[in-house]
């Protein structure tokens, strides 16, 4: 049952996001711009707007509505002589619409009166509004009482209309509508919400992990990535359904129109915002898995030698870091202009100011400048990437983060160090490619030197035919011979060729075996002493020296 409703479901994968778009363009857009005029406290909430007539003068206009439908617009010269002509016009188009509502006869009779050499409009014999020059040139008429003839027939109809919305034949098939409307509301959150789950199965990996950990942790970070946008996704598909779903059926009603008007109208800049912004979010975290996808197949290159394709791994993760901060910056700073743009706010002006506070921001942060062009050339030039141990000055450590500003370094200690790159003039690398395990080997004095050296190798030889450490070393050990005749004894000289980070392990491990062979082939390793001789006649006589004319520290003397 399960695999044929997939099978018919799987051609309509979209039917959640495609039905969640139609929604919102067939409601939003139309009632974004319904505010019904008579209702108390809404007023307010209309932004009247300022159209040029050709001339000096600015015209402000707004629209007056009956039902959160457009009913006719009027005009001012000013915001408060707008704002008082409203004001008169409110009280009597809601008295009028009341007394024919509330009134047995279906006709309603709409006349044209001159009153100052302009048209005055009436409703059943009650004034309503008076047509003047501004309002006819602001719907391009030069004449106001051809403006009033054409208001006079569009009153008819319009209110007419409104009084067929309130009967309840009409209501009923309305309330048909909006129960079909709830229902497909619901199936298709339901689809998105079994979509969301499927998804989910499919996206756990079935193939076995690789060994490789840096392209482990790449393919993780996608995976998250993916799952986390299209979480996101689907959490807009489903406010985008839900809402759209709910003004629709309110918009349905003409006494319950004005509540979806009054949502779109208080809600217009969260709801611009709140796209805006997980958009944005959705769009940043599909480019880190673009990002990822991209470093994992550069990581997976098999022409290159291990040296080199670990090499690889560790800079592209590097990189992929660096690029991801890029790519939030870059995400975050368009997402905030579409904001701006979306609000109708000039950002030309914005733009300008930005550029001269990036020159002035330049110019008293010169330090940053310099970390962020030393930072490039060290990702650029590959001197050390995220994984690799490094020595600076006085400081060095595992690097655990680097971007164009500092590197951050996590010392044997655990401290984390943070260094800016402007600091960074001279840089040891100690796992670039492959490392190196120096030891010196001391040995007494009176060791049978050829046996010791011979042992050395065998050791050395051995532990790198070790199926446990052949991967680890690189090239054959090499025994250097004498190196230095030190205070402790022979100092010998290994190098020991490893894998990059691998030559602690390693020294360790041959530490460990050549101190075994050595207690089992009898060869001492020296301590530091020191041997006292007297020469006091007095004492070489005394009875109590008993013919020893030595006195010293027990042990493996050098």
């Amino acid at each position: 049952m399960r695999e044929q409703f997939w099978a018919i479901a799987k051609p309509n994968r979209f039917w959640a996001i495609a039905g969640s778009i139609v929604l919102t363009i067939s409601v939003v857009a139309p009632t974004s711009a319904q505010l019904p005029i008579s209702i108390p406290g809404l007023q307010d909430l209309q932004i009247p707007r300022q159209q040029s007539d050709g001339s000096d003068s600015e015209l402000v206009s707004t629209w007056v509505r009956l039902d959160g439908r457009r009913l006719f617009q009027v005009a001012a010269s000013s915001r408060e002589d707008l704002s008082k002509r409203v004001e008169d016009i409110q009280p009597r188009l809601q008295s009028i619409s009341q007394s024919y509502f509330q009134s047995d006869s279906p006709e309603i009779q709409v006349g044209i009166k001159p009153a100052n050499n302009l048209p005055a409009l009436y409703v059943n014999g009650q004034y309503l509004l008076t047509v003047t020059t501004l309002d006819a040139n602001l719907q391009g008429e030069n004449d106001p009482f051809k403006l009033a003839q054409r208001l006079e027939e569009s009153f008819e109809q319009d209110f007419e209309r409104a009084k067929q919305e309130r009967q309840p034949p009409f209501l009923q098939r309305q309330a048909g509508v909006a129960a079909g409307v709830l229902l497909g509301v619901v199936l298709i959150s339901w689809g998105a919400r079994r979509w969301q789950r499927r998804l989910i199965l499919q996206s756990i990996p079935t193939s076995a992990p690789t060994t490789d950990p840096v392209t482990t942790q790449i393919t993780q970070q996608q995976q998250r990535n993916l799952q986390e946008a299209r979480r996101r996704l689907f959490q807009l598909a489903q406010i985008l359904v839900w809402g759209s779903g709910t003004l629709i059926i309110l918009r349905l009603f003409p006494f319950t129109r004005i509540i979806a008007v009054w949502i779109i109208t208080v809600l217009e800049v969260p709801f611009v915002l709140g796209i805006v912004g997980l958009g944005t979010y959705v769009a940043i975290r599909l480019s880190f898995a673009l990002i990822d996808k991209f470093t994992a197949a550069l990581s997976n290159n098999a022409l290159l030698s291990p040296q080199d394709s670990l090499r690889l791994q560790l800079r592209v993760s590097t990189i992929s870091g660096v690029t991801k901060s890029i790519a939030t910056i870059g995400g975050v700073g368009i997402g905030a202009l579409v904001a701006l743009g979306l609000l109708q706010v000039d950002i030309a002006p914005l733009l300008a100011g930005a550029g001269l506070i990036g020159v002035a921001v330049s110019l008293a942060s010169q330090n940053l400048i310099k970390d962020a062009i030393n930072g490039f050339f060290i990702i650029l030039e590959d001197q050390y990437a995220v994984g690799d141990v490094i020595s600076v000055g006085d400081f060095g450590g595992l690097v655990e983060n680097i971007n164009l500003r500092i590197t951050q370094l996590r010392d044997a200690e655990g401290r984390l160090i943070t260094i800016p790159n402007s600091e960074i003039k001279i840089v040891a690398n100690l796992s670039s490619r492959w490392s190196r395990a120096d030891l010196s080997i001391p040995v007494a004095y009176h060791t049978n030197i050829d046996q010791a050296l011979k042992l050395i190798e065998t050791v050395a030889l051995e532990m790198d035919r070790d199926l446990k450490w052949r991967d680890r070393i690189i090239e054959t050990p090499q025994v250097l011979g004498i190196d230095n005749f030190g205070d402790r004894g022979l100092m010998i000289r290994v190098w020991i060729k490893t894998q990059p980070l691998k030559q602690w392990d390693v020294a360790r491990e041959y530490r460990r075996r050549l101190k075994i062979a050595f207690d089992q082939a009898g060869i001492a390793i020296p301590v530091l002493q020191q041997a006292i001789w007297l020469h006091d006649t007095q004492a070489l006589k005394s009875p109590d020296s008993k013919d020893s004319n030595f006195v010293g520290i027990k042990g493996d003397g050098v």
